[in-house]
């Protein structure tokens, strides 16, 4: 019986796949289990997984030799401001390779960085057509700034040296305008920043009626870490935030989703606190230029009034002497109408009294005793009526010219 031992097998089968795959090829596929060891050299795994349910349907041993690895790690992170990490769409130029120990495996000899900068443009630009469809791509750059934002609520991480930045910035400012902050810890790097920035958001929410916005800040660091910054759910979440939110996650090449769907978008914490010192100077300004026009107005005024005073002062004596030549005049005119009127007056009086007098005269007892009549009295009261008598009453009767006294005596 013929038999070769294991080596050997390998052997044949590493020359046969030596032949049958002779120099490099392009490979696409994703990225899994990247880890370095000690001696520089990068060890992964590419996947392939199916689009209609991601699971995988190949996989092979990756490596990246630490010669190799220096080299293209630094390149592929500088075009894609990505971090060399598990989970990224890749070309990479592999040659296929056959150990007797480790088996089949992939060299990576090169790789071309602008496929996974292409992958990670349309892998936020999913997340923006996601936003808009949904209805909230726009809802936070639509919320109005406060007039005076100066209570500000700061995610960021305590020991950033951007963080330090803007509150110095904030507080030293030439106007000598006061800000209100307070931080709302966060990690800005790694694979917690998503769940760590949500939770501080989740904090403000419940104080929301604290603050005037939010800004999310992160001072430094390497752009290979702006993925963290382009996931669905922390955009939905600063999207549908109900206070403005301005970023300023500290690059000025490339955009995250975060930027673009928050209020305003600055490049550095520093370039945050210049955005809210202008707010406050644009009030004061118009504070100042609502003074001016106050006290432009208010002196217009003045003169105003002090002209007609003068003009007045100078008026017044003829207005004076008019006033009192209206008033003698009409002093005047009153003398003369009530002498008439007196005149008239006592004139009727003295008719109306003269009547009376010849009235009261021709009513006047004496005068109808003249004309020959009499008064008859009986006990010093006027007798109206005979029947009022008996006989013997002691009458007394009253002639223009003396008294008669008299008994009553009824003949029969």
């Amino acid at each position: 019986m013929e038999y070769i031992t294991l080596s050997q097998l390998n052997l044949l089968i590493r020359e046969e796949i030596e032949t049958a795959f002779p120099g490099t090829y392009w490979l696409i596929a994703e990225t899994s289990d990247v880890r370095l060891n000690k001696n520089g050299h990068c060890y992964l795994e590419f996947i392939e997984k199916k689009e209609s349910d991601n699971n995988i349907i190949a996989k092979a041993r990756g490596y990246i030799w630490a010669n190799t690895y220096q080299l293209l790690k630094p390149y592929f992170e500088e075009k894609t401001g990505q971090s060399f990490v598990s989970g990224l769409k890749i070309l990479v130029n592999v040659s296929v390779d056959f150990h007797p120990v480790y088996g089949y495996g992939l060299n990576v000899c090169d790789i071309d960085p602008t496929y996974t900068a292409g992958d990670m443009q349309q892998h936020r630009q999913q997340i923006l057509n996601r936003l808009e469809k949904e209805g909230i791509l726009s809802l936070n750059k639509e919320l109005e700034m406060p007039l005076l934002p100066q209570k500000i609520a700061v995610i960021t991480s305590p020991t950033a040296a951007g963080y330090e930045d803007f509150i110095n910035h904030l507080e030293n400012n030439k106007h000598g305008f006061v800000f209100y902050t307070h931080l709302f810890p966060a990690v800005m790097q790694g694979e917690q920043t998503e769940k760590s920035i949500i939770s501080a958001l989740n904090t403000i929410y419940e104080n929301r009626e604290t603050f005037d916005a939010v800004v999310i800040i992160r001072g430094g660091g390497a752009t290979s870490d702006l993925a963290s910054f382009d996931t669905y759910s922390l955009a939905a979440n600063c999207a549908q935030f109900p206070l403005p939110v301005i970023t300023g996650i500290g690059h000025e090449r490339d955009d995250t989703v975060l930027d673009f769907i928050s209020k305003y978008r600055a490049k550095t914490p520093t370039a945050v606190a210049d955005y809210l010192l202008a707010y406050l100077e644009n009030a004061f300004s118009a504070l100042c230029k609502c003074q001016s026009n106050l006290i432009f107005a208010s002196n217009r005024m003045l003169d105003s009034s002090f002209e007609e005073i003068q003009q007045l002062t100078r008026h017044l004596h003829l207005y004076v002497y008019n006033t009192l030549e209206r008033q003698n005049l009409t002093l005047c005119l009153i003398k003369d109408n009530l002498q008439k009127f007196s005149k008239q007056f006592f004139t009727t009086e003295e008719i109306k009294l003269r009547e009376k007098a010849s009235f009261f005269k021709l009513s006047s007892p004496e005068y109808i005793l003249s004309k020959g009549y009499s008064v008859t009295l009986k006990d010093g009261k006027v007798v109206k009526s005979a029947q009022t008598l008996q006989d013997g009453d002691a009458i007394e009767t009253i002639l223009k010219e003396g008294k008669i006294s008299s008994i009553v005596s009824f003949r029969t």
